[in-house]
């Protein structure tokens, strides 16, 4: 199941060392089916992804994870209730980027997490 369906980035604004989007998210799409029936919820490990496809977009080359050295949950994300999110990157480096990501719906904090990604050769 592709998750490129899953969500659509309708605004993006790219700093030197900062990154800001908004993302529209497809609650029909499938993932939901079964992430909870009644209850859709945004599973956390597309959260993750979608800061490493955002980084990909705005940098313009394909990324990894490296490591993660902390990720926390906040909040559950309901598509229905929540469809959109906005993610914030700080990031520093050249080949190597440590990251601090979190993302955002309302005013609440959904995710936080430092990761380091490397572009993919």
């Amino acid at each position: 199941m592709p998750l490129s369906s899953l969500y659509t980035i309708t605004a993006l604004d790219h700093t030197p060392n900062q990154i800001t989007c908004t993302l529209q998210i497809d609650a029909a799409h499938a993932v939901f089916e079964g992430h909870f029936p009644g209850s859709p919820v945004l599973p956390g490990v597309v959260q993750l992804e979608m800061v490493k496809a955002v980084l990909s977009s705005a940098l313009g080359k394909a990324f990894a994870l490296k490591e993660m050295s902390t990720c926390k949950f906040l909040e559950v994300l309901n598509p229905t209730e929540t469809p959109e999110l906005t993610i914030h990157i700080q990031y520093k480096g050249d080949e190597l980027l440590d990251v601090n990501a979190s993302g955002k719906h309302s005013e609440k904090t959904c995710f936080k997490a430092r990761a380091s990604f490397h572009p993919i050769i």
